[in-house]
């Protein structure tokens, strides 16, 4: 009787699930082709080649910054310590070469330090998951601060350090760079490959299901015998990895480092994901929905960019924007209430 019961629930409750997460991600590319029909008709050269490449590529830096905020989302829990992973990350790479390291040593010593310090966020938000952003904030200044006194970077250069960025990360990253020959910053076709291979790795492995199912009902997850810290701590280690990685390819964008660069992002990150739809309460989303969401607010940032408004204007339009999404998205009872 209780097999007969709980199969038409479960069928129900992915039902539901799906028709919700399609009316997302309708509700997004209504959105995205909206803003690039008004980009086209009131900003000259908005659809031109140069500015399409433009906003792919700083989309490709938001949706890696994006990937570890998304999983940590999927888990009910999201990590502030990522815009200042990034920056430790810009000066703490180029602080390294200029010290006579080798480029390629120096960075991975830094994608695995920032490794390390995704899995002290993990560890220190396992049991205090109400306080996960509390905690998260304050690794991340601790590793911002930290980073600084070892590098010196904020006893001079308001915050940054000077050195000269390798060629082949400048072409990486920059504006110019070139895949294969072709016209497009490689950095961008390393962000479609990731997305697509993150998209297939969630929908049809064992730690893409895990989490879903950890995320959507701990209580169900556990019966399923899914380790809760090892999962948590492994999202929030990606995480950390993937902060360090933005940082390491910012360098290459900008050809200098700075401890702020990236500032943006901790707004950013969390904007994608409640944009593209990704539930904050975990669960439900993923990151082919945040990567629609990095579209959106890339092309809406272009949009006012065109229009002549400066920054503060710019995060204005955007809070604007995402407080009534995640109103229309907070319509949809989490996956927990239909089980």
């Amino acid at each position: 009787m209780t097999t007969i019961e709980t199969a038409p629930t479960e069928r129900k409750s992915t039902m539901l699930g799906r028709v919700s997460s399609q009316k997302n991600i309708i509700l997004g590319l209504i959105m995205l082709a909206g803003l690039l029909i008004v980009g086209a008709a009131t900003v000259q050269g908005f659809l031109s080649g140069s500015n399409i490449r433009s906003m792919l590529l700083l989309g490709a830096f938001l949706g890696l910054a994006s990937v570890g905020q998304t999983l940590c989302a999927l888990l009910g829990g999201l990590d502030l310590s990522i815009p200042y992973l990034i920056g430790s990350a810009n000066i703490g790479t180029l602080y390294m070469i200029s010290a006579g390291i080798p480029a390629g040593l120096a960075i991975l010593i830094v994608l695995l330090l920032g490794f390390g310090v995704g899995i002290l966020n993990g560890l220190l938000s396992l049991h205090l998951q109400n306080q996960a952003l509390i905690v998260t904030l304050g690794v991340g200044f601790a590793t911002v601060g930290a980073t600084q006194i070892l590098t010196s970077a904020g006893a001079s250069n308001a915050g940054g350090t000077s050195g000269v960025v390798p060629d082949w990360l400048a072409n990486i990253s920059s504006l110019d760079g070139e895949t294969f020959g072709m016209p497009v910053p490689p950095i961008v076709v390393i962000w479609i490959l990731l997305a697509t291979a993150l998209v297939l790795v969630m929908r049809y492995t064992w730690f893409g299901r895990s989490t879903y199912a950890l995320g959507g009902n701990r209580t169900a997850a556990r019966l399923m015998l899914i380790s809760e810290p090892r999962r948590w701590v492994t999202v929030y280690a990606i995480s950390g990895l993937f902060s360090a990685v933005t940082g390491v390819l910012l360098l290459g964008f900008t050809g200098g480092a700075f401890v702020r660069v990236g500032d943006p992002y901790l707004f950013l990150t969390v904007a994608a994901v409640a944009v593209g739809g990704t539930s904050l309460l975990g669960g439900r989303g993923g990151y082919g929905s945040t990567l629609l969401g990095v579209l959106v607010l890339i092309a809406l940032t272009s949009l006012l960019v065109g229009y002549g408004l400066n920054n503060n204007a710019q995060q204005f339009v955007l809070g604007l924007l995402i407080v009534p999404l995640v109103g229309f998205y907070a319509r949809n009872p989490h996956i927990r209430q239909q089980i």
